[in-house]
Protein backbone atom coordinates (compact mmCIF):
# COMPACT_ATOMS: atom_id res chain seq x y z
CA UNK A 1 0.00 0.00 0.00
CA UNK A 2 1.10 3.55 -0.93
CA UNK A 3 1.64 6.29 1.45
CA UNK A 4 1.61 8.97 -0.99
CA UNK A 5 -1.68 11.20 -0.57
CA UNK A 6 -2.37 11.48 -4.53
CA UNK A 7 -5.35 10.01 -5.88
CA UNK A 8 -4.74 7.27 -8.82
CA UNK A 9 -5.34 9.88 -11.62
CA UNK A 10 -2.40 12.18 -10.29
CA UNK A 11 -0.35 9.55 -10.04
CA UNK A 12 -0.96 7.98 -13.51
CA UNK A 13 -0.54 11.83 -14.87
CA UNK A 14 1.92 12.11 -13.26
CA UNK A 15 1.01 15.93 -12.01
CA UNK A 16 1.84 17.03 -8.82
CA UNK A 17 2.74 20.39 -7.10
CA UNK A 18 4.19 23.10 -9.47
CA UNK A 19 6.22 24.49 -6.86
CA UNK A 20 5.64 27.78 -7.52
CA UNK A 21 2.89 28.39 -4.75
CA UNK A 22 5.35 29.27 -1.56
CA UNK A 23 7.76 31.34 -3.68
CA UNK A 24 4.52 33.72 -5.17
CA UNK A 25 2.97 34.07 -1.73
CA UNK A 26 6.23 35.11 0.04
CA UNK A 27 6.27 38.01 -2.94
CA UNK A 28 3.08 38.91 -2.36
CA UNK A 29 3.16 39.12 1.44
CA UNK A 30 6.12 41.33 1.43
CA UNK A 31 4.75 43.58 -0.97
CA UNK A 32 1.99 43.51 0.88
CA UNK A 33 4.38 44.57 4.27
CA UNK A 34 5.81 47.47 2.36
CA UNK A 35 2.66 48.86 1.07
CA UNK A 36 1.56 48.71 5.26
CA UNK A 37 3.92 51.59 5.60
CA UNK A 38 3.54 53.58 2.39
CA UNK A 39 -0.25 53.24 1.21
CA UNK A 40 -0.20 56.03 4.74
CA UNK A 41 2.49 57.83 4.25
CA UNK A 42 0.92 58.55 1.02
CA UNK A 43 -2.46 59.41 1.66
CA UNK A 44 -1.04 61.75 4.48
CA UNK A 45 0.82 63.66 1.86
CA UNK A 46 -2.01 63.56 -0.88
CA UNK A 47 -4.74 64.62 1.79
CA UNK A 48 -2.21 67.40 3.07
CA UNK A 49 -1.77 68.89 -0.33
CA UNK A 50 -4.94 68.57 -1.28
CA UNK A 51 -6.67 70.16 1.99
CA UNK A 52 -4.37 73.25 2.56
CA UNK A 53 -4.64 74.91 -0.44
CA UNK A 54 -7.77 76.59 -1.92
CA UNK A 55 -7.07 76.64 -5.98
CA UNK A 56 -5.51 74.33 -8.19
CA UNK A 57 -2.89 76.21 -8.76
CA UNK A 58 -1.21 76.07 -5.15
CA UNK A 59 -2.44 72.45 -5.24
CA UNK A 60 0.15 72.13 -8.36
CA UNK A 61 2.79 73.67 -6.34
CA UNK A 62 2.76 71.91 -3.72
CA UNK A 63 2.49 68.67 -5.48
CA UNK A 64 5.21 69.81 -7.57
CA UNK A 65 7.22 71.49 -4.15
CA UNK A 66 6.71 67.46 -2.88
CA UNK A 67 8.18 65.92 -5.84
CA UNK A 68 10.85 67.80 -6.34
CA UNK A 69 12.47 66.20 -3.36
CA UNK A 70 14.53 64.03 -4.17
CA UNK A 71 13.52 61.07 -0.91
CA UNK A 72 9.43 62.14 -2.04
CA UNK A 73 10.27 61.24 -5.43
CA UNK A 74 11.76 57.94 -4.75
CA UNK A 75 9.30 57.04 -1.63
CA UNK A 76 6.56 57.57 -4.00
CA UNK A 77 7.54 55.93 -7.18
CA UNK A 78 8.75 52.57 -4.46
CA UNK A 79 4.57 52.84 -3.41
CA UNK A 80 4.00 53.24 -7.06
CA UNK A 81 6.13 50.48 -7.96
CA UNK A 82 5.01 47.85 -5.03
CA UNK A 83 1.08 48.61 -5.57
CA UNK A 84 1.52 47.41 -9.48
CA UNK A 85 3.67 44.52 -8.20
CA UNK A 86 1.00 43.70 -5.56
CA UNK A 87 -1.72 44.21 -8.20
CA UNK A 88 0.04 41.76 -10.48
CA UNK A 89 0.51 38.95 -8.55
CA UNK A 90 -3.23 39.24 -7.18
CA UNK A 91 -4.65 39.40 -10.67
CA UNK A 92 -2.20 36.58 -11.86
CA UNK A 93 -3.64 34.53 -9.05
CA UNK A 94 -7.64 35.14 -9.80
CA UNK A 95 -6.03 34.39 -13.97
CA UNK A 96 -4.40 31.21 -12.97
CA UNK A 97 -7.42 29.99 -10.67
CA UNK A 98 -10.66 30.98 -13.11
CA UNK A 99 -9.08 30.99 -16.79
CA UNK A 100 -9.47 27.63 -17.74
CA UNK A 101 -8.55 27.71 -21.82
CA UNK A 102 -4.44 27.47 -22.16
CA UNK A 103 -4.33 30.00 -25.28
CA UNK A 104 -6.65 32.40 -22.92
CA UNK A 105 -4.40 32.00 -19.57
CA UNK A 106 -1.41 32.76 -21.11
CA UNK A 107 -2.83 35.89 -23.46
CA UNK A 108 -4.37 37.56 -19.88
CA UNK A 109 -1.14 36.30 -18.05
CA UNK A 110 0.74 38.85 -20.75
CA UNK A 111 -1.27 41.53 -20.97
CA UNK A 112 -1.11 41.43 -17.14
CA UNK A 113 2.36 42.31 -16.92
CA UNK A 114 2.65 44.21 -19.80
CA UNK A 115 -0.13 46.79 -18.80
CA UNK A 116 1.57 46.56 -15.16
CA UNK A 117 5.32 47.33 -16.71
CA UNK A 118 3.55 50.01 -19.07
CA UNK A 119 2.15 51.60 -16.38
CA UNK A 120 4.93 52.18 -13.98
CA UNK A 121 6.70 53.43 -17.09
CA UNK A 122 3.79 56.13 -17.04
CA UNK A 123 4.55 56.74 -13.56
CA UNK A 124 7.93 56.62 -13.58
CA UNK A 125 7.70 59.45 -16.24
CA UNK A 126 5.40 61.86 -14.50
CA UNK A 127 7.55 61.36 -11.41
CA UNK A 128 10.30 62.26 -12.82
CA UNK A 129 9.09 65.14 -15.25
CA UNK A 130 7.61 66.52 -12.32
CA UNK A 131 10.27 66.67 -10.34
CA UNK A 132 12.59 67.97 -12.75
Amino acid sequence: MSNSMRTPLGRVRGLGSAKEGINHFMKQRASAIALVFLVPWMIYNIVLIACCHEDAAARFEAANAFLTSPLNAIFALIAIGASLYHMRLGIQVVIEDYIHASGTKIFLLLLNSFVTIGLFAIAFYSVFTVAA
